[in-house]
């Protein structure tokens, strides 16, 4: 007899759903338990699992023609369940595809779907938008939409034609803003020697050699800029992962490494800011604070631009310029005129 199980990844003809095929065997003078002792055996169809046993005797040709018999039986059961599936439109629909949830940049509202608050709608209509203005007329409307309770940055954004990720193409430099940032800048030095009594004598706020370091890698970040002297930069070096994501670690590039300790300490309190192009060619550059004058902005932001423009990578080609804006911390942006911006000239000049 046909044994006949249940798992639920098998299908199992019972006994009498295979008594049509076994029929033929009737005119046999032998019983048929007689000719056959099963076995375990699995077949298997394109969609179903059939499990039964046997075993032939000696010089049986029997055995093949179960096998057949049970095989056309599993067909014709397949045959009619798919045809009934069709009849009845209850035919096993496709797993519904899970959406994966967006993550960083791609999770935030769109620009049009974001909501500005009341004082930004306000000074948003001071401006028109994609309207190139002046220097000048720029400036002034800075200072007049920075209507926050604190005194907010000026900020200059450049978009350059320039390719990052090609070396001749990444910018890197520094700018000494005549009028300063307006904002206190806490200098640390990393040396060793006679140069740490100089840095000290100088004004720098933290002066540190190896002591420091093992500050820095506890961390301990109280400071805005960090000088290094040549002869400290083989140390230096494993402090790379902790200063290199906040823009702190020294690089000649930007003057942070130099053997003129107390020269780079001036610069930097003075208002010398560094600034690079992001990978998309933009330079972010502050300079200057919203209580500052609309002359000593306007003084800070030409100093801005000829240094840009000093500092052209040699790889850039065609245009340079493609698009510049100012604004403060909190207010909309605001266009300049680039030709206008390239041709100013101060009235003292």
């Amino acid at each position: 007899m046909a044994s006949c199980t249940t798992p639920p990844s098998l299908m199992l003809a019972h006994p009498q759903d295979l008594s049509s095929s076994l029929r033929f065997f009737s005119h046999s003078q032998r019983p048929l338990s007689r000719t056959l002792s099963f076995c375990p055996l699995v077949l298997k169809s394109s969609s179903k699992w059939v499990r039964f046993s046997f075993r032939a005797e000696p010089k049986s040709r029997t055995s093949h023609a179960v096998v057949a018999a049970l095989a056309a039986e599993v067909e014709l059961a397949e045959t009619v369940d798919d045809t009934a599936d069709g009849v009845d439109g209850s035919a096993p629909t496709d797993a519904v595809a899970t959406v994966k949830p967006k993550k960083g940049k791609a999770a935030l509202p769109l620009k049009r779907d974001r909501s500005r608050s009341k004082r930004f709608l306000e000074i948003q209509q001071l401006r028109e938008r994609k309207k190139e203005y002046d220097l000048k007329t720029a400036i002034s409307l800075v200072k007049e939409t920075a209507k926050t309770k604190f005194v907010e940055t000026v900020e200059a954004h450049f978009r350059l034609n320039i390719d990052p990720k090609y070396n001749d193409q990444q910018l890197r430099a520094t700018v000494n803003l005549p009028k300063g940032t307006g904002k206190p800048v806490k200098v640390a030095v990393l040396t060793q020697g006679e140069k740490f009594d100089e840095a000290k004598n100088a004004g720098a706020d933290l002066v540190g050699g190896e002591d420091l370091i093992e500050q820095i890698k506890g961390g301990f970040m109280e400071f805005d800029k960090l000088i290094a002297s040549p002869d400290m930069m083989p140390k230096v070096a494993s402090l790379g992962k902790i200063l290199g994501p906040r823009g702190l670690m020294p690089n000649p590039k930007a003057g942070t490494v130099t053997p003129n300790i107390p020269q780079a300490i001036a610069e930097f309190k003075q208002g010398k800011v560094e600034y690079r192009a992001d990978k998309t060619g933009i330079v972010h550059l502050p300079f200057g604070k919203a209580d500052f004058t609309e002359e000593d902005l306007l003084v800070n932001l030409l100093a801005a631009v000829k240094s840009v423009e000093t500092n052209k990578p040699s790889g850039a080609k065609g245009v340079y310029w493609k698009s510049a804006h100012i604004c403060s911390s909190m207010g909309p942006s605001i266009k300049l005129n680039i030709r206008e911006m390239l041709d100013y000239r101060p009235p003292s000049e």
